[in-house]
């Protein structure tokens, strides 16, 4: 019945979009004009460099099956995907150039995206918002947004649908492996006399995972009303969305996937009597609203400016069954029955995260015929309140009535404001320069009961961040050059100060970034190398670990580098059929890495163990970079003919260490996977514009494979004269499994 009412009201919503009269508008092309300039500040340099990839709304459409964005950038160069329900359906990652997306810049309408804390984007929070875009751009390196986080890998700018013409209605369905549904409905008013527009969707989402207890039950919306004058722009957008998933995300040992990839044990306990059970509601939930006034105005040919308003509301939890010490909770221990103490326990959890962020940004443009100008600031606070609840105990034998127990509060409170300039001057035709210039502050306080240790929490630190960015291109019909060179100062994340060990406090640190590159354009093939080198010092590198809510661990490493060459190249075939490939060759190290190891049998007696908190220090020499496979390659036919179209799309991984300590036991094999997509549009008349029917096949030839995973190294003592050694050292190591083959269909109605 509900997907019934869904799709009767579906089409009472598109017919009335359809009944709505068309206005002819001379002054559209300058709507686009008005639309493009909230982006503006985001462009850097030269827009062909190919250290940049562009996909516009069709691209997007064409493989949204209700898979988050990073499933869909899988042809950029350099970037690997994941996910913790393997279908990319919940949680889901994406890394560049071996760079996490905490790591990675990402606007939306030049707007900040990352979290202010986390510095991460939580895609599960807004399923299916590829529904609601025109234009997502992906520059690897520094990248070139103005605002939000720093960009350590890449940055994603991601823009919003532009005004349409004429009213439209849309509708659409698909569904297939693994009880994934999504149900998608879009209207908008087009160009109305006087300039206004309206335009909606409202998405659904559902999934079993193909891990199990992966379970997804995702919502998402996006409203937006716009004004065009003759040369002024107001929009008012609001979108969001609310998620309740499975936690999925503790991963499974190398065996039981092999024995058994779909096992999940996050949610099992032994009770008293020893007998294993589930706890049905160990699941993540999270509403997150954003709301956007957007403001374009153009004064004459040469001047025009932007300017924005935004607001994020956030409030969710994470409610998990947890067999724990007892004093981890501030609860008491209590004698058995026997006369021993108990100092563990099962209980639930729930882990509250409230936050809001808001702020503004302007900029203006000056363009003449030679000389682009940008000039802006931009400011944004953020208030986060983390608390913890233990709702009640499991243990029957728990002496004290427990009941939603507070046992951490704390409040993070983020100030981050800059200013920028950026300049490009073509020298003689076809030859450029440019320059970029950004300030920026940062002014981070936290403070209350840390949830790790329950210890206090006060403190505040202060960034003040010089970012400069400067570049040579020469670009004519058929050939592009160009040569850059970006620094970038990044602070630590939250966890990077609540979850750091005894030896690891976290510092800033900073990207030195070098681009080289050259293509050539034909009219029937096109070949290019981009040679990057990215100079770090203190990067934060991912060591392996988790938190207990899923979160990777970070820490300092004084000096390392990533080096690489990406190679790209198309041909078009046929007028039908073109072939799009790419490679990326790379090396990524760091030099000298130390780390401190946890030895398990330590004697806390001795004194030299209480001030090393009975942990290890372990010289392992120049390493690999975790999670930084030296081998990436991408490769896509594409199809097109009479309203048939199919995307055929292979991407491999090369073999990657989950730690940076180069061990076998922690390394990850190279794996291969291939997706086919097939759609085909059926043109009608009269209400119904047409009916495009898709299918998408992921996994095609059902290769086994995991691409994510956690690991844990530890001594159990020294060997038999005491030495601690990497051959003695052991290794726990989790992975997470993704889909086999996995096939979905539906079909999209246009009115």
């Amino acid at each position: 019945m509900r997907k019934k009412s869904f799709v009767v009201a579906a089409m009472q919503l598109a017919v009335c979009a359809s009944a709505l009269a068309q206005v002819e508008n001379d002054s559209v092309m300058r709507t686009y004009d008005l639309d493009e300039v909230t982006v503006t500040s985001s462009h850097f340099g030269n827009e062909h460099s190919l250290n940049k990839s562009s996909l516009l709304a069709d691209d997007l459409q064409q493989q949204n099956m209700g898979e988050n964005l990073p499933f869909l950038l899988q042809k950029t160069p350099s970037l690997v995907v994941t996910s913790d329900d393997g279908l990319g359906i919940g949680y889901t990652y994406f890394r560049v150039r071996g760079t996490d997306q905490s790591r990675i810049n990402m606007t939306i309408n030049g707007i900040p995206l990352n979290d202010s804390e986390s510095q991460t984007v939580f895609w599960v929070n807004m399923t299916d918002m590829v529904g609601s875009m025109s234009k997502v751009d992906v520059q690897r390196g520094v990248g070139t947004s103005m605002n939000g986080a720093a960009a350590f890998g890449a940055s994603v700018n991601m823009q919003t649908e532009v005004v349409h013409q004429n009213p439209y209605a849309e509708m659409s369905f698909n569904g297939g492996s693994y009880n994934t549904f999504r149900e998608s409905v879009k209207v908008g008013t087009g160009l109305l006399k006087h300039g206004f527009s309206l335009d909606a969707r409202y998405s659904k989402v559902d999934s079993k995972g193909y891990v199990e207890h992966g379970t997804s039950d995702l919502h998402s919306y996006f409203v937006a009303g716009s004004w065009y004058g003759t040369n002024t722009m107001v929009k008012l957008l609001a979108f969001g969305g609310k998620e309740k998933s499975g936690v999925a995300w503790d991963g499974i040992s190398p065996t039981m996937w092999r024995d058994n990839p779909r096992y999940n044990g996050a949610g099992e306990y032994v009770d008293g009597n020893g007998e294993i059970q589930y706890y049905d509601n160990n699941t993540d939930n999270y509403l997150q609203q954003h709301y956007q006034a957007l403001v374009s105005h153009i004064f004459n040919r040469k001047w025009s400016l932007n300017a924005a308003l935004h607001y994020t509301h956030g409030d969710g939890y994470t409610e998990q069954v947890k067999y724990a010490k007892l004093k981890e909770y501030a609860l008491p221990t209590y004698m058995d029955a026997g006369g021993n103490e108990v100092k563990k326990s099962n209980l639930v959890r729930r882990k509250h995260l409230v936050n809001d962020f808001y702020g503004g940004t302007i900029a203006a443009h000056y363009a003449a015929k030679s000389v682009k100008v940008s000039f802006g600031a931009a400011a944004n606070y953020y208030n986060g309140i983390h608390y913890g609840r233990v709702l009640r105990m499991l243990d029957e034998n728990y002496p004290t009535a427990v009941e939603n127990h507070e046992y951490y509060r704390n409040r993070g409170d983020k100030v981050d404001a800059n200013a920028f300039a950026k300049a490009n001057w073509e020298i003689i035709k076809g030859l450029s320069v440019f320059g970029d210039l950004q300030y920026r502050f940062i002014d981070y306080r936290l403070n209350g009961v840390n949830d790790e240790d329950l210890g206090e929490i006060d403190f505040k630190n202060q960034f003040h961040f010089f970012n400069p960015k400067a570049g040579i291109s020469y670009l004519n019909n058929s050939h592009n050059v160009y040569a850059t060179f970006s620094m970038a100062n990044r602070e630590p994340t939250r966890k990077n100060y609540t979850e750091c060990g005894p030896n690891d406090e976290p510092k800033p640190e900073t990207l030195y970034d070098y681009e080289l590159g050259y293509s050539y354009s034909h009219r029937i093939f096109n070949v290019g190398a981009n040679l990057y080198f990215m100079d770090y010092d203190n990067q934060l590198v991912l060591t392996g670990k988790l938190s207990d809510t899923g979160a990777a661990l970070t820490r300092n490493v004084k000096d390392s580098y990533r080096m690489g060459i990406e190679l790209l190249a198309g041909v078009q075939i046929a007028k039908c059929l073109r072939w799009d490939v790419n490679l990326t060759l790379s090396q990524n190290k760091i030099l000298n890495y130390t780390d401190w190891v946890d030895d398990w049998y330590a004697d806390w007696n001795d004194p030299q163990v209480i001030a090393s908190s009975g942990q290890v220090e372990i010289d392992y020499g120049t390493t690999d970079i975790a999670f930084s496979p030296s081998v990436l390659v991408g490769s896509t036919f594409s199809f097109d003919l009479k309203g048939f179209s199919a995307v055929f799309q292979t991407n491999f991984v090369g073999s990657q260490y989950l730690d940076n300590t180069m061990n076998n036991a922690s390394k990850l094999p190279a794996y291969c996977v291939s997706n086919l997509g097939l759609a085909y549009c059926l043109p009608l008349k009269k209400v119904v514009k047409d009916i495009t029917f898709r299918i998408q096949m992921n996994n095609l030839f059902n290769a086994k494979y995991v691409s994510n995973g956690w690991s844990y190294s530890y001594f159990e003592g020294g060997d038999a004269d005491g030495n601690f050694t990497r051959e003695n050292q052991k290794y726990e190591v989790g992975y997470y499994a993704q889909a086999p083959f996995n096939i979905h269909a539906g079909f999209v109605v246009r009115f």
